[in-house]
């Protein structure tokens, strides 16, 4: 029996995950990486040959379901994911990957729990703790495989995570350029981003965010 665009049934099973993705911020090609320890699915974002004299410009980006597509001004997220799809269409060349780390990495009904603890006072980092979680769960053992997988070895990476730089660099994968993005900054996420600077050494002017209060 033939699908519509005459694809028999067991065809079908072996088409690539792999197809053009045009957005607002230029073409990408979007690749679907299954991870079979979690069951999960995450994507490379990609735009341009990574093919290059200079590192590539990367943006590993935990999923926020509340920032990325809700527009949450609790978190820098949504602004960060946005910025740097905007830097990769500018440079001509980079690749986003984006992880199923809802929450850094303890589930989209965790992290709700978590806010719910700091509506009540408590800082991101303790909310974590609290729910018997670690305070950054995540791993990025899958974004190192994915990036080697698309020939991505040294990146310039977008992020104001150290440890995320130092687990890239013992993952295989060099961070020839740590550049920070730090876009977002409001009211409602400034205690939010200050416990990240001083709890979790993010690389955020503080200064710069106290000038918004």
């Amino acid at each position: 029996m033939a699908s519509n665009n005459n694809i028999s049934i067991r065809e079908a099973k072996d088409i690539p995950a792999d197809a053009s993705l045009p957005t607002e911020y230029g073409k990408f090609r979007i690749r679907v990486f299954h991870e079979q320890t979690t069951n999960l699915d995450h994507v490379a974002l990609t735009l341009g040959d990574m093919i290059g004299p200079d590192p590539v410009l990367v943006r590993i980006h935990s999923e926020c379901l509340t920032g990325d597509a809700f527009g949450s001004l609790r978190c820098d997220c949504g602004p960060q994911l946005k910025s740097a799809m905007e830097m990769i269409h500018q440079a001509g060349w980079g690749c986003v990957v984006y992880l199923r780390q809802e929450g850094r990495g303890i589930g989209l009904r965790e992290k709700i729990k978590a806010y719910h603890l700091q509506d009540e006072g408590v800082d991101t980092l303790d909310a974590n703790i609290i729910l018997g979680h670690p305070a950054d769960a995540r791993d990025y053992r899958i974004a190192a495989e994915i990036l080697k997988a698309i020939n991505i070895t040294e990146v310039s990476l977008l992020t104001n995570n150290p440890d995320k730089v130092e687990q890239m660099n013992n993952l295989g994968i060099e961070v020839v350029d740590q550049l920070p993005l730090v876009v977002g900054v409001g009211a409602d996420n400034l205690e939010y981003l200050s416990t990240k600077v001083q709890r979790m050494g993010h690389s955020i002017d503080l200064d710069s965010i106290n000038d918004i209060k």
